[in-house]
């Protein structure tokens, strides 16, 4: 039996109900679909990788064809190691296109098999970044709209602590 499997990489600091939406769209399109939590040696995390894997696990729980890994290095070595024929990749604005476009060229360089699909967002996630996201957070915003609920009690608890 010939499986497709997509993995879905990213930084996930903190996961939105954007990247919530791509990968239930997705676990509809694919037999599976492996969220990957990656390390960014450039980035400042506000979540730790393991808060990250556990509460994306948690908003997976009722997609039983999803399954979370964290992962360090390059994407094609995780893609590799996961067996999956494909990296999806969410693009919300041009600007998106851009960096998402020379990243696919990049890891297609390293692995000549590298397949990208790019999802569109919902138009109501079309704005939504984790960064945003973390910027409403440290300003004191409410946020509760852009996060699933797991991940709303998760940073709510972080910021009482």
């Amino acid at each position: 039996m010939n499986v497709k499997r997509i993995l879905y990489p990213g930084s996930f600091d903190p996961l939105t109900n954007g990247h919530l939406d791509l990968i239930r769209r997705a676990s509809k399109l694919f037999d599976e679909v492996i969220v990957g939590v990656a390390v960014n040696r450039s980035k400042d995390y506000f979540l730790s990788q393991d808060e990250k894997v556990t509460v994306i696990r948690e908003c997976c729980l009722n997609l039983s064809n999803v399954s979370v890994r964290p992962f360090d290095g390059l994407i094609v070595n995780a893609l590799k190691q996961c067996r999956a024929q494909a990296i999806l990749r969410g693009l919300r604005a041009f600007s998106d296109f851009e960096y998402e476009l020379q990243m696919a060229l990049m890891n297609r360089s390293l692995d000549g098999k590298c397949e990208t699909i790019f999802m569109m967002p919902t138009p109501k996630n079309s704005f939504v970044s984790s960064s945003i996201v973390k910027e409403a957070v440290l300003l004191g915003a409410d946020f509760s709209q852009y996060v699933p609920p797991p991940v709303f009690r998760l940073i709510s608890r972080k910021l009482k602590d």
